[in-house]
């Protein structure tokens, strides 16, 4: 996994969206996309995937214009399409005409010099789903931050033989 060097990650997905089953799509990108791409110049936020026909599209991911591009750089927010196996599409269908389900980029990265996305289908969580999933957060963190303060509780918090207690 050290030849994937991501480049940007929808955090919120994960916070709004139960994630079932991810996907690793190809990305259809014109030559100053991939360039903003390298230079780290993606958004996904608002960021969703559709199945029309017999395609995958992306839309609302902003990629900003290149900046050394002409004036013919195309739409930030155009829609762009994913390259996905048949089968994968397929079960993509199937999956998404069920109720609630629906298809959430969670990363771009960049595999082998090719841009990526992997794309989640995902069930979107409700209001107290959420609470429920800060507050587990916050509590792991309350555990994690006792458990450091008994472990440097019982070395005394300073090293032996050094500091003030030297007469």
């Amino acid at each position: 996994m050290s030849d994937r060097e991501t480049i940007a990650v929808n955090r919120r997905a994960r916070h709004d969206y139960d994630i079932l089953e991810t996907f690793d799509a190809g990305l259809v990108l014109t030559g100053t996309e991939i360039k903003s791409v390298r230079a780290r110049r993606v958004a996904l936020r608002d960021a969703y995937a559709a199945v029309e026909g017999a395609e995958v599209w992306l839309y609302n991911m902003h990629i900003s214009p290149y900046e050394a591009g002409s004036r013919y750089n195309p739409d930030p927010k155009r829609r762009r399409k994913l390259l996905l196996h048949r089968r994968e599409i397929d079960k993509l269908l199937g999956r998404t005409v069920e109720k609630g389900l629906t298809l959430v980029p969670l990363r771009v990265y960049l595999q082998r010099g090719y841009a990526k996305v992997a794309i989640g289908l995902a069930r979107g969580k409700r209001e107290y789903d959420k609470r429920r999933a800060i507050a587990e957060r916050e509590a792991r963190r309350e555990e994690e931050r006792a458990l450091s303060e008994r472990q440097r509780g019982e070395s005394g918090g300073r090293i032996a033989g050094r500091g003030r207690d030297r007469v």
